[in-house]
């Protein structure tokens, strides 16, 4: 399985906006051949970033996601970039059994 996560900073005051710009998502990754599920996780540390989960069974299926036009369609409109303190951090990580 494959956890992707993007760590978003949003900017101090502006967390009920993007919380609520995620919330009305089109929720079109949920269909996604691959896809397990989706987590948001709201920091409670101050400066903390929000992390942004899914899950994958592999890393093919998410780069097939990436490449898809439902992606694009997902990310067709851009919230302002000052909602963002700062750019996003992209990890992508294996989960080991165990």
């Amino acid at each position: 399985m494959i956890v992707v996560q993007n760590r978003i900073f949003v900017t101090p005051g502006r967390e009920a906006e993007f919380e609520a710009r995620f919330a009305g998502r089109a929720h079109l990754v949920d269909t996604a051949p691959g896809f397990i599920s989706n987590q948001v996780l709201k920091p409670i540390t101050e400066g903390a970033p929000y992390v942004v989960m899914t899950h994958w069974a592999d890393r093919p299926s998410f780069e097939a996601w990436v490449k898809s036009p439902s992606f694009h369609e997902a990310h067709n409109t851009r919230p302002p970039a000052d909602l963002f303190a700062r750019p996003n951090v992209f990890e992508m990580h294996e989960a080991l059994d165990g």
